[in-house]
């Protein structure tokens, strides 16, 4: 977590101040969910969204193993072949 700043407005720094005396919470810990869900989304709406995206690809045709292609993927040299061109580069 990180500490910040912010200047509100005395309307708002009162009714959040009311609000958290309410609920039994901080002024801080309002911000920070008032600024998850306005930003983040709720957190129904990413699990729905995680859970939306949960066997997306399962009846794709042309996929093959999926273990394979991830091997293929670590064996291939791309990497090794983007820093040598990149090294040539700054040459």
């Amino acid at each position: 977590m990180r500490r910040t700043q912010l200047y509100l407005e005395d309307d708002l720094w009162a009714a959040l101040h009311a609000k958290a005396l309410l609920d039994g919470a901080t002024v801080s810990e309002l911000v920070r969910v008032a600024v998850r869900e306005r930003y983040m989304g709720s957190l129904e709406e990413r699990r729905a969204a995680m859970l939306g995206i949960v066997g997306l690809w399962k009846d794709r045709a042309g996929m093959g193993d999926a273990e394979a292609f991830v091997r293929n993927l670590r064996d291939d040299d791309r990497l090794e072949r983007l820093e040598e061109s990149d090294r040539l580069a700054a040459e």
